[in-house]
């Protein structure tokens, strides 16, 4: 099931943006909060055909995009970091990744609202059978990820967030990255794996 997301960073007032308001009222109300011009802000979506009216709009309200090819969870993810230069990120993707983000952002701060796309009556009634009756519902931060929160992820093949798999002659390196929501901490971690040695824990090497 697909889910419509928008998402931004922290410090800013309470429901800036909204679902539920047009692509112009979103951008005007973010760059109002964030004493900035539409034309300064930067919309992070991900790169699909579904995207091109939004995308549109977008363009036409005055605001920049970056398009993003896949990753829509480190999309969401980058509009609570300074660097990235991402404000906001809007548009549609995969359900469980909009859980996966909301749980980053639960703990780096952040706000975002998802609602439910469904293409078709199967996918209405696999919600029906797991409690599922409003379908027009919008869920917030809290209702996709609530209590004390961690987030833990670690590249495969190399996106904006993070590096994939680097193999050399006897061994990987990997690229993490760990947050809590409890603590705000975040930590990133490159591990060196050596596959010469057995693993202390199974006692296996890496072919068995």
């Amino acid at each position: 099931v697909y889910m419509d997301k928008i998402a931004v960073g922290g410090d800013l007032p309470e429901g800036v943006v909204d679902l539920d308001n047009s692509v112009a009222e979103n951008l005007a109300n973010l760059a109002k909060a964030k004493k900035m011009e539409i034309e300064d802000l930067v919309v992070c979506i991900l790169d699909r055909p579904r995207h091109s009216d939004l995308i549109s709009k977008v363009r036409d309200a005055g605001a920049r995009i970056m398009l993003i090819d896949d990753g829509d969870v480190s999309g969401v993810i980058a509009t609570s970091q300074p660097t990235s230069g991402v404000d906001l990120y809007m548009g549609s993707g995969g359900a469980p990744e909009g859980v996966l983000a909301a749980a980053a952002l639960r703990c780096i701060g952040g706000q975002m609202q998802t609602r439910l796309l469904f293409r078709n009556d199967d996918e209405r009634g696999r919600a029906t059978r797991l409690g599922i009756t409003d379908f027009d519902r919008k869920y917030g931060l809290l209702d996709l990820a609530s209590g004390d929160v961690m987030f833990a992820a670690t590249g495969v093949t190399t996106g904006t967030m993070l590096q994939g798999v680097r193999k050399y002659q006897g061994g990987a390196m990997t690229h993490s990255i760990i947050m809590r929501s409890k603590t705000g901490t975040v930590r990133t971690v490159e591990a060196h794996h050596d596959w010469t040695r057995k693993s202390a824990e199974t006692g296996f090497d890496k072919d068995q």
